[in-house]
């Protein structure tokens, strides 16, 4: 039981009891007590992408911290809350309301590296103390700002002011595929001057970056105000809605004993690592955190034995150390 299983996460749901609920389906499965942790915090508002890493997995969990991630998510013009989202209470309002061309004419500004101050409400620790406990006690947070790289960042719907909710458009993906944006997929033209009470956008980006706070300065720039409504992760490192599974599902298989045939291997959070091959005395160093000879390479590697992942491996010349072992 080495692996990840990627949950859909369901809105309402920490990531915390998220991992609770993988321990919980792993005991009913009959497969016992394991390590347990997960691939990148995902806020009980948001749904979508949650890898859980399982055994030796775990040891690439924080490879999943630093990965890129792709969000689909709607901002909702007019009310900023004190969260950014929806479950916040207001505290500011505006009556303007922009129109789809004054939207994607400010898109470039936050595409590439950009300065982003984090929301009030989140993990990050201030004097030892996480940002969202000081918050609710009402004390003011001074949120640095922090460099973020948004790699795109484009429309992918936006009802009229008063109009219906938001549609996928016409002759693009799905709205949850997690698949790419297809080259040239745009809205049709709005009608001159139309105003748009909400807009959902699809953003690809480096780690550390907070959805709520772009929704936040996109907002302000368009002369408003604004709020995530909703927000779901489409992609985390390598993994895609297309392998994620819902709690039912895992559920059903955990009664059903069927548990393992969810899983994906360990080496399905390394699909970006070439791999080297290694012989038994090779791998047996490797296990002992020897530094290997002769080699030449550069950069990370997958040590492998045959079938059996060995070590993440970095290679430097003719040395290759250990990065992160595996007990398999």
């Amino acid at each position: 039981m080495h692996g990840w299983i990627i949950l859909d996460k369901p809105h309402g749901l920490g990531s915390t009891q998220a991992v609770s609920a993988v321990k919980r389906a792993l005991r009913t499965s009959g497969a016992g007590k394991w390590k347990v942790g997960h691939g990148g915090t995902l806020d009980p508002l948001a749904t979508g992408v949650l890898p859980i890493a399982i055994g030796e997995a775990t040891k690439l969990a924080g490879r999943m911290l630093d990965s890129d991630k792709i969000y689909d998510f709607t901002v909702r013009f007019g009310v900023q809350t004190d969260t950014l989202d929806l479950e916040g209470k207001g505290i500011a309002e505006s009556d303007h309301r922009p129109t789809l061309e004054q939207v994607e004419a400010i898109l470039p500004r936050f595409t590439g590296p950009i300065e982003q101050a984090p929301p009030a409400y989140s993990a990050i620790l201030i004097d030892g103390q996480r940002a969202y406990d000081l918050a609710r006690k009402g004390e003011e947070v001074e949120m640095k700002t922090r460099s973020v790289t948004i790699h795109e960042l484009v429309v992918t719907s936006s009802p009229a002011r008063g109009g219906g909710p938001p549609q996928a458009v016409e002759g693009c993906h799905p709205l949850d595929s997690g698949t790419p944006l297809r080259q040239g997929c745009a809205l049709p033209p709005p009608l001159s001057g139309e105003e748009m009470e909400t807009v959902t956008l699809r953003a690809h980006v480096s780690k550390g970056t907070y959805i709520r706070s772009l929704a936040r300065d996109i907002a302000l720039m368009l002369g408003t105000v604004g709020h995530v409504t909703m927000l779901r992760r489409l992609k985390a490192g390598p993994f895609t809605l297309e392998t994620a599974i819902s709690l039912d599902k895992l559920d059903e298989a955990a009664t059903g004993g069927g548990i393992a045939q969810l899983m994906l291997p360990l080496t399905a959070g390394l699909d970006d690592i070439p791999a080297l091959a290694v012989s038994p005395d090779e791998a047996l160093a490797l296990r002992q955190g020897k530094v290997l000879m002769g080699k030449p390479h550069t950069g990370l590697l997958l040590a492998m034995e045959g079938e059996t992942p060995v070590a993440l491996v970095e290679a430097s010349g003719p040395e290759i150390r250990v990065v992160r072992g595996f007990n398999l």
